[in-house]
């Protein structure tokens, strides 16, 4: 579903000689759709007649510069930003007018502006305008007055733009729904109309464009005697951009890890019937839609964890990821993956997986379940295809192994694991991992103070080792330990020689992924893919020995050294023994 959200916007002037309200609404590029939109809504007081020139530079200024700051900047920090710059220009303006004029010449506003970003809402409100959420048969009103709570004082603001120095802003964020419908209005409206009274209209006139329902509201304002300038702003979500990853961050700041679940407690409508893992860091529970009746996986944080704010925000980059690859499946791109599940009004901080029974590739070759070679090479076509699809998405897994790959008892192979993956916007904590399995990290990542960081390589040169191990029963290499300097001093030896049934062109494939030299192995997973579809109908040519230099950087070393020592051993056999 796109990001869609009808807009309607109607201001009166009422009974005032001017109308110093304003609002504006701007959508994010089509190239930035992700960015959504940002509306306000602003009620100018002046001493002068300058608060229309308050309120119009003010919502203008926000809703022009919004999209301007970088992408990377969370939401509340541009609006405080771009909100407190508008008040330190609007006071400084109070003052040199005051003083150019000997009297005293202000222009303040009220502010109510919401942001509309993938599934998360955010208000920030300034003064007496007001933003409700009307969301089935609940209205919400969003926002809190900022004026004297006296029937001879309400106009009387205790926070406005323009009026002191400095200006605090409250911030509320929220899910967004699709459904939802926002009403920002200013006193002119909801000072007419009650709550309910607005409620009812909107709900009454459901289906309407957003136009009709902002009209109807500003004149039902007017006909109730309303005595001030009267706007109306409504936003009608009617379908939500993707999940980004500050949707699930804003989960994992705001709700509560779950505690220790037993067999039987039931967490927003899943039943949990197992505990399937406890690593001290996280718990994998199996659980049942109650709605649905279809197994489900959860994971949540241990307790212990509970509080680490990198461990909340790793849990909720894996979630993210999962949720982005759970999107491509729509297109039939889901082979090779677990489906992350999407959320509805979540109580808690957790991620809902489908279950899938089965085993990994680990416990298949632990328990000596023998696989053919026809049948290594079927999994491993998909699962290449799961890892270019990653690649695609500029996500590397990081941690490819028989232990994350996973064969359900439908017969799919999946990729298991996203926890340690990168994405360009992982937490700080995954990025200074260094993540993976030794004995399956290619011999960059080892090279002392000049290793590599993992890369899509990376994730390809694990892909041969669990290749190569899957066939031949032991690792390329052998078993690696980070502590051991020699790793990669003998090629391997060909699969087909310690399992004869392994075709020769299966042998090439295989050793050119696990190549010691970078250049001699594959660049992309598609490549990868066609050298195993191909099979001996286009097979690849044999690689050459490694050179004994890259095996051994230092083997020059060592010859030289061994040719010195010789040569000083003869000359003292010369000098000590020979007649002269």
């Amino acid at each position: 579903m796109s990001f869609d959200v009808d807009i309607g916007h109607t201001s009166a002037t009422g009974p005032r000689d001017h109308n110093e309200d304003f609002a504006a609404a701007v959508r994010a590029a089509a190239h930035e759709e992700e960015r959504g939109l940002i509306a306000a809504v602003a009620d100018g007081v002046s001493m002068g007649g300058l608060g229309r020139e308050a309120a119009q530079t003010t919502v203008m200024t926000l809703v022009s510069d919004y999209f301007a700051a970088p992408a990377t900047w969370e939401t509340t920090v541009i609006l405080d930003r771009l909100i407190g710059a508008q008040n330190g220009w609007l006071v400084d303006h109070n003052r040199r007018r005051s003083a150019a004029r000997a009297e005293r010449h202000t222009a303040l506003t009220t502010l109510t502006s919401v942001v509309l970003q993938g599934h998360t809402y955010t208000v920030a409100h300034v003064g007496d305008s007001r933003a409700w959420l009307l969301r089935g048969d609940d209205c919400v009103q969003l926002t809190q007055d900022h004026a004297f709570d006296h029937p001879d004082l309400r106009s009387q603001l205790t926070r406005a733009v323009g009026l002191d120095d400095t200006v605090h802003v409250d911030y509320q964020q929220g899910e967004l729904q699709a459904g939802d419908c926002f009403v920002l209005t200013s006193d002119g409206v909801h000072g007419a109309l009650s709550r309910l009274r607005i409620q009812a209209l909107v709900g009454k006139m459901a289906g309407q464009p957003a136009q009709a329902v902002s009209e109807a509201l500003v004149l039902e304002a007017l006909e109730a005697g309303s005595r001030d300038n009267a706007t109306a702003m409504v936003l009608h979500v009617r379908g939500l951009a993707p999940l980004r990853l500050e949707d699930t961050q804003l989960g994992a700041r705001q709700l509560p890890v779950p505690g220790r679940l037993k067999v039987g407690d039931v967490l927003d409508g899943y039943t949990i019937t197992a505990l399937v893992a406890d690593t001290g860091v996280h718990r994998l529970y199996q659980a049942r839609d109650t709605a649905s009746r279809e197994l489900v996986a959860i994971k949540t944080l241990h307790e212990a964890r509970a509080s680490d704010p990198q461990e909340r925000a790793m849990l909720a980059h894996e979630a993210w990821l999962g949720l982005r690859v759970s999107e491509h499946a729509r297109s039939g791109q889901a082979a090779g993956f677990v489906r992350v599940r999407a959320l509805k009004n979540p109580t808690a901080f957790y991620t809902v997986f489908d279950w899938h029974s089965g085993q990994t590739l680990e416990q298949l070759l632990a328990g000596e379940r023998r696989f053919s070679a026809a049948e290594v090479v079927q999994a491993a076509i998909v699962i290449a295809r799961a890892i270019g699809r990653l690649h695609r998405l500029a996500v590397i897994h990081r941690d490819i192994k028989p232990g994350n790959l996973h064969l359900g008892d439908d017969g799919q192979w999946r990729l298991l694991d996203l926890g340690v993956a990168v994405s360009g916007r992982e937490p700080e904590a995954v990025r200074s991992l260094h993540a993976g399995t030794p004995s399956y990290m290619n011999p960059e990542q080892w090279d002392g103070d000049h290793g590599q960081p993992a890369s899509a390589r990376s994730d390809l040169y694990a892909l041969g080792a669990t290749l190569y191990q899957w066939l031949a029963g032991r690792l390329p290499y052998g078993e690696i330990e980070p502590w051991q300097t020699a790793r990669f001093r003998r090629d391997p030896v060909a699969p087909s020689r310690l399992r004869p049934e392994v075709p020769i062109w299966l042998d090439h494939v295989v050793l050119k992924a696990v190549a010691r030299d970078p250049r001699l192995r594959f660049e992309t997973a598609e490549e990868l893919v066609l050298a195993l579809e191909r099979g001996a109908s286009r097979p690849l040519g044999p690689l050459g020995s490694t050179p004994l230099a890259m095996r051994d950087p230092t083997v020059l070393w060592k010859v030289a050294l061994a040719i010195s020592l010789a040569f000083n051993l003869l000359l003292v056999v010369w000098l000590l023994f020979l007649p002269r």
